[in-house]
């Protein structure tokens, strides 16, 4: 499953994910897209009704991202860098990825819980247009905890730096080869 977190499609993160999926596609892959920024997610209302039943009160278009998540093995995010994170579309996606943690520890037994996926492996795609030494610093830290939050192993990162302008990414020396052969790597693991 891949989540596209760029609000501008056809940008340079769209470009990475589409190379890592056509990796993925050469093994065989069955490859879903989910466009974050097409959704309507409101953010985590912080009401705790999720650690009750494992399971989100507000209903709205996460319902097709938790759908697909738990229906995935293998989860690939990618997402420019705002202010040293992901965008608000998909901070919003992984902020209400805390039902799914509180699933893990929900009353439920373990095999009522569609979500206990031992095979389950996560990677993420990152691009900024600054040059900072730790651009990817916080971000990395958000990522590792969604990965958490849905019992997705993480397998992998790749980010890029100093990328500006619609498409530079293509200039890029060695970032579209590293992301088919990570998306070869990952689906075949």
């Amino acid at each position: 499953m891949a989540l596209f977190g760029s609000p501008r499609k056809g940008g340079n993160t769209d470009i990475l994910l589409e190379e890592f999926l056509r990796g993925c596609l050469e093994q065989g892959a069955s490859c879903g897209r989910i466009r974050l920024c097409e959704l309507q997610v409101g953010g985590c209302k912080g009401c705790d009704g999720c650690a009750k039943t494992g399971r989100c009160v507000v209903e709205d278009g996460m319902e097709a991202v938790y759908e697909a998540l738990d229906r995935s093995d293998r989860i690939v995010m990618a997402a420019p860098i705002y202010f040293y994170n992901v965008p608000a579309q998909a901070k919003a996606v992984i902020d209400r990825t805390q039902a799914l943690w509180s699933r893990k520890y929900s009353p439920q037994e373990p095999e009522e819980r569609s979500d206990v996926r031992p095979d389950r492996k996560g990677f993420f795609i990152g691009v900024g247009a600054t040059r900072g030494k730790r651009l990817f610093d916080g971000t990395l830290y958000t990522i590792r905890y969604f990965f958490d939050a849905i019992n997705a192993e993480y397998a992998g990162t790749l980010v890029y730096g100093e990328v500006d302008g619609k498409g530079a990414i293509r200039d890029h020396p060695t970032a579209m080869k590293e992301c088919h052969e990570a998306g070869v790597q990952f689906a075949s693991t």
